[in-house]
């Protein structure tokens, strides 16, 4: 064979393992991706790309099938909501009930603003000033009046 046929033949089996090794790449991405947004159902508190469980690899591995089938990241995530309730989202939806937990944390954090101006404040003008402390002089006058108390 020809040197430049060779050369030719090396270039394009590089550019297929390449282009192979990045479209692999490409999926396991995708894979944990998607993962990253899903809750396992059984671990607490940690998503499938976190957990070790058996139906977190099993999860995965439906994702990793329905992408090579060609279906979309929103087909997949309503695949596992269907399945699995909207509890299964990391984070929840931006309607219904999952509204309130958008909204609680800026309400919360408004009433707390409130409640601190109004205990942290300095006293208005309206507000009586501290009675002085008296005088000397005063300060006999009130013990002679005590003293003729008793």
């Amino acid at each position: 064979m020809n040197r430049a046929v060779r050369f030719g033949i090396a270039l394009l089996v590089a550019a297929f393992v390449a282009a192979s090794a990045v479209a692999a790449t490409s999926v396991e991405d995708q894979v944990y991706a998607i993962a990253r947004e899903l809750m396992c159902p059984v671990c607490a508190g940690q998503t499938i790309a976190e957990s070790s469980s058996t139906l977190a690899v099993q999860m995965r591995q439906i994702i990793r099938e329905r992408l090579q089938q060609g279906q979309t990241r929103e087909e997949i995530i309503a695949h596992f909501v269907g399945q699995f309730g909207d509890h299964v989202l990391a984070t929840p939806p931006r309607r219904g009930a999952g509204l309130l937990i958008w909204l609680a944390l800026p309400a919360a954090l408004c009433v707390g603003l409130a409640v601190l101006h109004r205990f942290v404040r300095r006293p208005h003008d309206g507000a009586r000033p501290a009675p002085p402390y008296p005088t000397p002089r005063e300060a006999e006058q009130i013990a002679r009046e005590l003293r003729e108390m008793d």
